[in-house]
């Protein structure tokens, strides 16, 4: 039933369901899901009551320990040799392990969270009780309550568990990752470390990784612009190429380069990969028809930096214009024919038509889509691991080549022989920063978000 415009709901203060309410009602703020209880509501008010008394207890022999012990992450940072009284030997006292703390702590400051909603809803429960009865309305019973489940609050039901699993495999291991990004948890302190504060965001912004540090983030950003523009300009050229008049054998064009498409990406970068090294085919066969007197290096540690670099750009064109093209032929397949017409008739030329109906119509659709490959070329991993690991490898670099992406080197410097895990978050956190950025800024002066 709809409401009446300008009608406003009845509504009581939780200080008057205090004072007016009966004795169900107030117990209701000290013990959950009596005042559900009291009207019957049995599903609701035993799923709060039970819902409180298993956090009481864990909060009383687990949640407090856990949560005092985040503020150090543990009291004992190195292995000890203690005298044991009770066994009157000398033992190994072994640190601390502070990833565990510091798991279980934000475990814990989840699941206060957590009961504090849980409360809430408690008590805007009570008080919606309160207002029916007060207003001589009828009180939804135990079972409509839980038909209310398949029916107007389903969308709550079926949330419920992708809610949990967003929740715990998602948020819990993103906030868990920025908190180490303020501990100086690395090879130096593997099971034993403290809170830091900004200091491993200072090595990395102006300290010992800054050298590093700003020259990958402009590779990185050429990197992702460069990629982002050939594959969507490759696949646009293709699909109008494909698309236009007189071209024969469509059919046979488009399962070419979907079956491109099709290839494992990593069998494909695989592949290039061999058959661009130094002893690969390439080489082997320039050699042997006399065209080039030693090995051409594209990808190893004796190739040019930019050679390398366009290299990648390039094999990444072979890998991405597919994608773009499968969907640019869908949109020109669709355009209003009569506009082009129309343009014909007035003695537009194609390169005319091309540019100011064409192009606008699929840049107008394809805009959202190709923020999210840019920010995806941003953290394309797989390309630079397959194809190059990095090299050619570069000194004046801390852990990184002249190939790595940003998140590339975020796994050097968490998997390589340094283990740096603070300064490894602080480059995910920086990296989400910067693709938050982009993506808000460049998604406002879409036409499809002006014109939405």
């Amino acid at each position: 039933m709809f409401k009446r415009k300008g009608h406003v709901p009845p509504t009581a203060s939780y200080k008057e369901v205090w004072s007016k309410g009966d004795a169900a009602d107030k117990l209701s703020f000290f013990f959950m899901g009596v005042s559900a209880l009291k009207n019957k509501q049995w599903a609701k008010g035993l799923s709060l009551l039970i819902s409180e008394i298993v956090f009481l207890v864990w909060f009383i022999f687990s949640g407090v320990s856990a949560l005092s012990m985040l503020s150090n992450l543990g009291e004992n940072k190195t292995k000890k040799v203690v005298f044991d009284q009770a066994q009157g030997v000398y033992v190994t006292k072994q640190p601390d392990n502070s990833v565990l703390i510091l798991l279980f702590g934000i475990m814990a400051l989840f699941l206060v969270i957590g009961f504090i909603c849980l409360y809430v809803t408690n008590l805007r429960s009570t008080r919606a009780n309160y207002i029916k009865k007060r207003d001589g309305k009828h009180i939804a019973t135990n079972k409509e309550e839980l038909a209310s489940l398949l029916d107007s609050r389903l969308h709550a039901t079926l949330m419920f568990i992708p809610m949990l699993g967003i929740l715990f495999f998602t948020v819990l291991p993103t906030v868990f990752m920025i908190s180490m990004a303020f501990t100086n948890y690395d090879r130096q302190h593997p099971i034993g470390f403290s809170w830091t504060g900004f200091q491993a965001f200072g090595n990395v912004l102006s300290g010992d990784l800054a050298g590093t540090f700003f020259p990958v983030l402009g590779w990185t950003l050429i990197w992702a612009v460069a990629a982002t523009a050939t594959t969507f300009l490759g696949g646009v050229l293709l699909a109008l190429l494909i698309e236009s008049k007189g071209i024969k054998h469509r059919k046979v064009w488009r399962t070419i380069f979907i079956v491109v498409y099709a290839v494992p990406q990593f069998v494909s970068l695989l592949l290039i990969a061999q058959f661009l090294d130094a002893q690969g085919p390439l080489n082997t066969l320039l050699q042997n028809w006399g065209w080039i007197s030693g090995p051409l290096h594209f990808i190893d540690n004796e190739a040019a930096p930019w050679v390398a670099r366009l290299t990648v750009i390039i094999v990444n064109m072979w890998i991405g214009i597919p994608v773009s093209m499968l969907v640019s032929m869908a949109i020109i397949q669709n355009l209003p024919q009569d506009q082009i017409e129309a343009a014909r008739i007035d003695g537009a030329n194609v390169f005319q038509i091309f540019h100011n109906i064409t192009f606008p119509q699929i840049l107008f659709v394809m805009g959202p889509s190709l923020i999210q490959q840019f920010i995806g070329n941003i953290n394309n991993f797989n390309v630079i691991f397959l194809l190059t690991g990095g090299k050619p490898m570069n000194n004046n670099y801390n852990g990184a080549g002249s190939t790595d992406l940003l998140v590339n080197w975020l796994y050097n410097l968490t998997f390589g022989q340094q283990q740096r895990y603070n300064a490894s978050a602080v480059l995910g956190i920086l990296i989400f920063i910067l693709s938050a950025t982009i993506s808000l800024i460049a998604y406002r002066h879409t036409t499809a978000f002006k014109e939405g």
